[in-house]
């Protein structure tokens, strides 16, 4: 079965899998199967008795890739053999060794995952009162770039190199303070943590590179510095991991990605081997000359071609539109007409932009033409209100310590305790040195509150102790329909809703969130809770049959027949701050991602007048499309014969389509 395996790969890919010696770094362009590589390479080494499962981690980026990776590998490996490994994001990998090895970081068991929202509380409460929101949000992300580049509040001070830098410093201690007061981290810390522990500590650190024995590492151009140094840790100096990345694919230094760990890794470890993928098994070969043509205007230290043995396709479409508006009605009816032409289902094309904005004219003409669409990054399953209550109540369960939780699940539903009550249990608490949990439960806070809001406090408390009482015993998804029923959640959901319809729909999201814990065999609800904290970055559900609209970033990864990138512009592709700053680099790698989305056929538009502030402004084409060689581009106007072509197939479609709505 194994050398068969092998036997589909083609030459750079067989080296990549066999090389299980030493560090690899698997350079690997867009579409050349980079995926199939890592899952082979798992198989190798378990197959021939390398590594056992267990000691193998492979490390994606989002919940998804994990979660897909894991189905892959599954049918290549014997059961026992797909149930050691570990594939997971990094978040996950350094939860694990938080949970295990809790005790030299100061953090008690069954610590909780503070999500974005109760950062940005914690954060708030910790300025002056009255700070408006985006002051709130500039210092917590300044506060997360310092934890992504592992530095401590005292490094980060000592980095602080504006007066605002210095302000965010001093508040990330108070912070880190108040989050070890409620025995809690927050997302960044699941790496910064593991980071701090490992590098100072040679046992953990050797005990862990014991139970790792062979690293795989997807995406590597997109790891932070924070990331890039847990992965350097587990490795060691013996650097048996596999890094998969392409330099030309990283799109995210504004999380704070560094694209320079790739090259990195060759300082650190002068032995590594790089094998470049260069096949691509995607596109079209006139796709991948552009795309090619494209990125050649970016400095590359291993610069790559990519190839394919695929036909050359159709020219590149691209297109000068009056306006969005025009823009969004050449494409929604250019894909009524090719989804006819080609027989392909909705779910086969999609159209990205640069900046979610761009999506509103498209819905609309899109909308007219009733062309069913899915717009993704809408608001996620996990930020919705009755979802976000009964995982406070869930993390609540999880740890009576945490404040914020039960902050958030004490008003979920409303029962009369109200923020003055809030208030006065806060200073009570303090006064006490217990969590706000406890002073509700206390009888001696309670006499010191009004009588109705300590009864409401008591009846809380009580659902909160049978609860947690049966945590220990139900099944994860039962707990969770409980919970739902017993909270008061469900009943309020009914009261709150206009009708029925809107009842059932919320109703369901609840049940759905039931349904996520179906399966994980986890341990009381602190696993639960830990569980919880990872999927809300998770990206649930399926868009079916329809059009797909994103953002470019969001399409990394994806892969379409027929692709459309709209608002081609100077100042908005690339983007207005890129062009003022001179640094082109990144923006022209996200126009090479969304070009090398597209398998078969790519339209580029591009307006040339926009409405901004009531005022018209001229808009000029982008800069890339000058880029991209003129052979390879059909564009409007220029070639008379093939536009007549176009417009008579289009016209006798439109008579075809008349002719069947008649003979209904």
């Amino acid at each position: 079965m194994h050398g068969h395996a092998l036997n589909g790969l083609n030459q750079p890919q067989r080296d990549a899998v066999l090389h299980t010696e030493g560090p690899l770094l698997v350079l690997a362009g867009a579409g050349s199967g980079k995926t199939r590589v890592i899952i082979e390479k798992i198989a190798h080494l378990v197959a021939s008795k390398r590594y056992p499962a267990k000691r193998i981690a492979a490390i994606t980026f989002t919940n998804k890739s994990a979660r897909e990776m894991r189905e892959r590998v599954g049918k290549r490996l014997r059961g026992d053999d797909a149930q050691e490994l570990t594939v997971s994001t990094f978040h996950s990998l350094g939860l694990r060794i938080l949970q295990i090895e809790h005790a030299c970081i100061g953090l008690r068991r069954g610590f909780s995952i503070f999500d974005s929202d109760d950062s940005s509380g914690q954060i708030k409460d910790l300025l002056p009162p009255g700070s408006k929101p985006d002051v709130v949000e500039a210092m917590k992300q300044l506060i997360s770039r310092a934890k992504n580049a592992g530095l401590s509040p005292e490094q980060a001070a000592a980095a602080a190199r504006s007066g605002r830098e210095h302000e965010a410093a001093s508040l990330y201690a108070r912070y880190q303070k108040r989050l070890n007061a409620f025995n809690a981290v927050d997302f960044d810390d699941l790496i910064r943590l593991p980071v701090e522990l490992l590098e100072a500590d040679t046992d953990c650190v050797a005990g862990w590179r014991e139970r790792i024995g062979y690293l795989l590492v997807d995406e590597c151009q997109d790891t932070n510095d924070s990331q890039y140094r847990l992965l350097r840790a587990l490795a060691g100096d013996a650097g048996q991991f596999t890094c998969v990345g392409d330099d030309d694919q990283s799109i995210y230094a504004w999380r704070g990605a560094n694209p320079d760990n790739l090259l990195q890794l060759g300082t650190d470890y002068p032995a590594l081997r790089i094998v470049k993928l260069e096949q691509n098994y995607r596109c079209s070969n006139r796709v991948l000359r552009a795309a090619n043509a494209l990125i050649a205007n970016n400095p590359h230290e291993h610069p790559k071609t990519l190839w394919s043995d695929a036909a050359d396709g159709e020219r590149i479409r691209v297109w000068e539109c009056k306006d969005a508006a025009h823009e969004a009605e050449k494409v929604a009816s250019e894909i009524q007409f090719v989804a006819q032409k080609h027989q392909a289902p909705w779910s086969e094309f999609c159209i990205l932009f640069r900046g979610n904005f761009q999506s509103r004219a498209l819905e609309k003409a899109m909308q007219l033409l009733r062309i069913p669409y899915h717009l993704s990054g809408g608001t996620a399953f996990l930020d919705r209100g009755e979802v976000k209550d009964a995982m406070a109540w869930l993390r609540l369960l999880a740890n009576p310590e945490d404040d914020a939780a039960f902050l958030r699940a004490v008003a979920s539903p409303q029962r009369g305790v109200g923020a003055t009550t809030l208030a006065k249990l806060a200073e009570l608490a303090a006064q006490s040195h217990m969590p706000l949990s406890r002073a509700a439960e206390s009888v001696a806070v309670g006499k010191q509150l009004p009588a109705r809001a300590a009864n409401a406090l008591q009846g809380f408390s009580d659902i909160v102790r049978s609860l947690r009482g049966d945590a220990h015993h139900l099944p994860p998804a039962m707990l969770v329909r409980q919970l739902n029923e017993r909270s008061g959640l469900l009943a309020a959901l009914r009261t709150l809703c206009k009708n029925e319809a809107q009842f059932q729909a919320r109703r369901r999201n609840l049940d759905e969130l039931a349904d996520w814990f179906d399966g994980p065999k986890t341990s009381g609800p602190g696993e639960l809770a830990a569980a919880l904290a990872l999927l809300s970055h998770a990206d649930k559900g399926d868009a079916g049959n329809q059009v797909r609209m994103m953002t470019l970033h969001s399409a990394k990864g994806l892969e379409f027949r027929f692709v459309f990138i709209i608002g081609v512009e100077d100042g908005n592709l690339p983007h207005e701050a890129s062009i003022e700053q001179g640094s082109l680099d990144e923006e022209r790698r996200l126009m090479y991602v969304g070009i090398t989305r597209a398998k078969q056929q790519l339209w580029l538009s591009h307006a040339s007048t926009a409405q901004r502030w009531g005022d018209k402004l001229r808009l000029s084409p982008s800069r890339f499309l000058d880029e991209l060689p003129a052979a390879e581009l059909q564009r409007d106007g220029a070639d008379p014969v093939a536009d007549a072509a176009h417009k008579a197939e289009r016209r006798d479609a439109g008579l075809a389509n008349i002719r069947a709505m008649l003979a209904d």
